[in-house]
Formats: C-alpha cells, sequence, structure tokens
C-alpha cells in the first residue's frame, strides 16, 4: 500500500488528507483496527521513533504517551514501587511485564496531560500492556506488533474503533526530510543524532560524579526532548520523565511548567494524597482531575462544603503549602535536559527547587560562567553536549 486516504487533516474543513510515501515505496505501516487520522499518524510516527531510540540506548523496553505532537511523557520499564503504582491507577493489576510498566510509567507522569493519548510502544504489544491500555482514555497505539490476546483486547476497545497500527521495525526513512509551509516547500537532513555516552562526556561543573542511573536519565531527557516541540525541557527521574515542559517561546517558562509537573508528580505521592478517599463511583479521570485541584493553589474549588462530598467520602484536610514544601524537599537526584542552552541562571535556581541534581544542555551561551557557577552552588553536577535538540 503507497498511500493511504484520511478522512481529514489537522481540522474537519481540511480535505482532502492522505499520507503517501513520495518515492513510490510501500508504506511501512499496516492498520489492524480503526480508521487514524492526520493528528494521530504525526503522533505515532513521532512516538515511535521516541521509543525506538530510548530501547536502543538503554536497552529496555520503552513507551511514550503522546498529546499533540509532544510526549507527555516517557518511560523504559523498570518495575514499580508500590507507591507508583497506586498513583497510577495499576495497583489492582498484579506484577506487570516490563513494557506494561513503561506505558503506565509513561502514562503516569502527568495524567491529565495523557488523558485522549497516541500510544507507542518499542517491542511487541503483551496482554499485560493491552490490558492496562484498554481501561484508560487513549486514541491508538503504534508498535512492532501485538501478540494475538492483546491484538483481541485492543480491538474490543471503544466499541471496536480503537486505532491499531504496526509499524515494520527495520523501516529506514530518506536522509532527507520535507514539510510544506504555505506552499513552499522546506527540506533538511534527518535529525540522526545518537544520543551516546560520549555526548554526555563533558561535564562542566566541579562535581563530575554521575552515576550510570542518572546517565540513563540523561539519555531519557534528551531523546524525549528530541521529539517535543520547541523551546522544551524535560525532567526526569528513575528512568521516565516526571515533568516535561513543551512549546514555550521562553526556557524559562518550559523550565517553570516541567518543574510544576514535575512537582505534582511528587506530590501526588505525599501521605496526604495516598490517604484521599473516594466515592468508589469515582472514576479515574475524575479521581486524576480532583487530585489536581487537592495539591493546587485551588484547592478550595474541591474541598469547599458542598462540593467535597461530591468526591470524598471523608473531607480531606487542606494539603497546606508549608507541608507541600517539605515534602517537595524529598524529592532529590532528578535529572534535568534543555533542547538548547540556559541563557540564565534563573533556569538553575527553578531547576534546583525540584531536587535537580543532573543537567545536560547544550552549552554555548555567553553566560554559560554564570551558569556554571550557579551549578555549582547548587553542587549539581552539569554536562555540556554542544548539540541542539529543536523540534518543530
Amino acid at each position: 500500500m503507497n498511500e493511504l486516504e484520511l478522512k481529514y487533516g489537522c481540522n474537519p474543513n481540511q480535505k482532502p488528507s492522505r499520507i503517501f510515501m513520495e518515492d513510490g515505496s510501500e508504506l511501512p505501516i499496516t492498520v489492524l483496527n480503526g480508521k487514524p487520522g492526520y493528528i494521530n499518524f504525526l503522533d505515532a510516527f513521532n512516538g515511535w521513533q521516541l521509543v525506538k531510540e530510548l530501547k536502543e540506548a538503554t536497552g529496555l523496553p520503552a513507551a511514550t504517551s503522546f498529546k499533540h505532537v509532544s510526549p507527555a511523557g516517557a518511560a523504559v520499564g523498570l518495575s514499580l514501587s508500590e507507591t507508583l503504582a497506586k498513583i497510577y491507577w495499576v495497583d489492582d493489576l498484579g506484577e506487570l511485564s516490563p513494557l506494561a510498566c513503561a506505558y503506565a510509567r509513561a502514562r503516569g507522569a502527568d495524567r491529565m496531560s495523557s488523558f485522549g493519548d497516541f500510544i507507542a510502544l518499542s517491542d511487541v504489544c503483551d496482554a499485560d500492556t493491552a490490558r492496562l491500555i484498554k481501561r484508560e482514555v487513549s486514541d491508538g497505539v503504534i508498535a512492532p506488533g501485538y501478540t494475538e490476546e492483546a491484538l483481541e483486547l485492543l480491538k474490543a476497545k471503544k466499541k471496536g474503533n480503537y486505532n491499531v497500527i504496526q509499524i515494520d521495525e527495520n523501516y529506514v526513512p530518506a536522509q532527507l526530510e520535507r514539510k510544506q509551509v504555505y506552499g513552499i516547500t522546506f527540506e533538511q537532513g534527518r535529525n540522526e543524532l545518537d544520543i551516546n555516552g560520549d555526548l554526555l562526556s563533558n561535564i562542566v561543573t566541579d562535581n563530575k560524579d554521575i552515576p550510570a542511573e542518572a546517565l540513563i536519565d540523561m539519555k531519557i531527557s534528551l531523546i524525549t526532548l528530541k521529539y517535543t516541540q520547541s523551546n522544551s525541557v524535560c525532567y526526569v527521574k528513575d528512568g521516565q520523565a516526571i515533568g516535561i515542559g513543551a512549546g514555550q517561546q521562553s526556557r524559562i517558562h518550559c523550565t517553570r511548567l516541567a518543574g510544576q509537573k514535575a512537582d505534582n508528580w511528587y506530590l501526588r505521592q505525599a501521605p496526604q494524597v495516598l490517604n484521599l478517599q473516594f466515592h468508589d463511583k469515582i472514576g479515574r479521570a475524575d479521581r486524576d482531575n480532583a487530585i489536581d485541584l487537592y495539591i493546587g493553589d485551588e484547592y478550595m474549588d474541591i474541598l469547599a462544603d458542598g462540593t467535597w462530598e461530591n468526591t470524598f467520602k471523608v473531607k480531606p484536610p487542606v494539603f497546606t503549602r508549608e507541608e507541600k514544601r517539605a515534602w517537595l524537599d524529598g524529592m532529590q537526584n532528578v535529572t534535568c535536559g534543555s533542547d538548547a542552552f540556559f541563557p540564565f541562571f534563573d533556569n538553575i535556581d527553578r531547576a534546583a527547587k525540584s531536587g535537580v541534581k543532573y543537567i545536560a544542555q547544550p552549552g554555548g551561551s555567553v553566560r554559560d560562567d554564570l551558569v556554571i557557577e550557579r551549578a555549582n552552588k547548587h553542587g549539581m553536577a552539569m554536562v555540556f553536549t554542544g548539540i541542539r535538540l529543536f523540534h518543530h
């Protein structure tokens, strides 16, 4: 099959729409179920590249949760602690396969942003992963294959309309890529940058101690950024992105956005949140929304009399600003990646508030000396990669 006609483009008024191979070759994908749309395929192809590279860089199964052409989360298949299993709403599923753990982490990092996601998996989708996907609100999945049981489970999702795409894992794209804007064709070489240990060897801070686990987290942050709409900053901990700030015009806004998401991820593990007593009828998505309000500044929107009774069996106490700060002080050894240099040291100060100990960024700012000085003040280890990772 050389081309696939789509219902419409980004919006219903944008017709006709299709994906096709300009050189006349076969499309490297097979639609096994559903009718994926234009944005679905943008998410699918970007997500597939991300997880393929994560697998190659770490040797671990990888998953990502994409929304509007940027990842909401990305992770490798490390096992889940009891706390993570609980805050990701998978503690009732028992022991999960490594691939399922990767998706639970990718989905769970920012569950509100992942609502209605498109999933990419580095490995053949197994039954554990399919069971996890089936219960979440999602638009579709792309993977190199599916077990028979997994495919049966996924085909039953969304009244049989769930989008399931199989991609040829041996497909190699052309070295030149093109896109059109306003009828004008842009052409560039593909970004084939290999995110490896050599790229992370230029440690510019006094602290040069970067353990193996942090090096893996650096690779995850940089590969995630490679497929995130710029400007972008990514916080990573223990094999998963915990906060992604995408598409902001100011880098400090990226750093703040990603840091706030990382903070929220950690706050969800606090006893005050784990002990919330929801009504049995409250679904996962509504619980996510309630938790987001509870840990935020607008907590009275969920705790006001006449309101909390709709969500909780028992009225929760206010999670005070002081209690939240005290809990966040326990978040340590976080890695932060940036797709371009940090122009001011305010980014370093903000990252430190979210427990960042390791930083990977290109370097090259006229204020690099001030940025390095501030990283030294916080005892951080910072790498200059020398490579920018803009993606548009």
